[in-house]
């Protein structure tokens, strides 16, 4: 399966440059976050597929205006043809607002998880917006890690942990690709293509969006 990441800034290629048929051979497109709703809208409108998303700590104006045709998987456990993701958004708290949260609470939302991610019998892939400590964040206080993050890698071992939040333009030793234990850490800043082997599924389960534990509202 080729997945199309996206995260923080709108990729000129997929938007103002677009050419028919550059996300054609997309099977599923995720965001890690801070994206314009209408950027979402497009690429679900131009692709033939389901586009993913999570909260950045930016994307406050998504309560009133949510990108349209797309699917919020913040909080949730989902499968799409035999992959198993969970979305947990937001970053470390450093000021009021939404989609921010301290690491107490983003240990509080994991717990909530436990039991969709045993029904599911694990997880492939971990969406967040903020990284875990340590594997990929910064030292500036917008741009700390999660140790919560940090104790789900160890616990449940994802293949992929896929975030945002820290753009590869704020230096030159952020880097794009990190190993941690059994899991490849992927910050996916703009935009990013990952292919995973295709699973076997049942005919009536393939390219359906599976949710595993309650879904939003609008998805019922």
């Amino acid at each position: 399966m080729k997945i199309l990441f996206v995260s923080d800034e709108e990729c000129p290629a997929l938007w103002d440059y677009y050419i028919p048929g550059r996300l054609a051979d997309y099977q599923l497109i995720i965001s890690c976050g801070d994206l314009k709703a209408s950027y979402l809208s497009f690429l679900v409108t131009m692709a033939r597929c389901p586009v993913l998303y999570v909260h950045g700590n930016h994307d406050t104006r998504y309560e009133s205006n949510p990108p349209e045709g797309c699917d919020c998987i913040d909080g949730h456990v989902v499968e799409y043809n035999g992959v198993r993701i969970l979305g947990l958004g937001g970053c470390r708290k450093y000021h009021p607002g939404s989609f921010q949260y301290t690491d107490r609470q983003m240990r509080g939302r994991i717990l909530k998880m436990r039991w969709p991610i045993r029904k599911a019998g694990g997880v492939d892939i971990l969406v967040t917006h903020a990284p875990a400590e340590g594997l990929g964040d910064s030292e500036d206080v917008a741009h700390w890690g999660f140790p919560s993050l940090r104790t789900f890698l160890d616990k449940y071992s994802p293949g992929y942990h896929v975030h945002g939040h820290v753009h590869m333009t704020y230096g030159q030793n952020i880097p794009r690709l990190q190993s941690y234990n059994d899991t490849t850490i992927i910050n996916a800043y703009e935009r990013y293509t990952l292919e995973i082997p295709d699973r076997e599924v049942p005919e009536k389960k393939k390219n359906k969006l599976i949710w595993i534990n309650d879904p939003p509202e609008y998805a019922r």
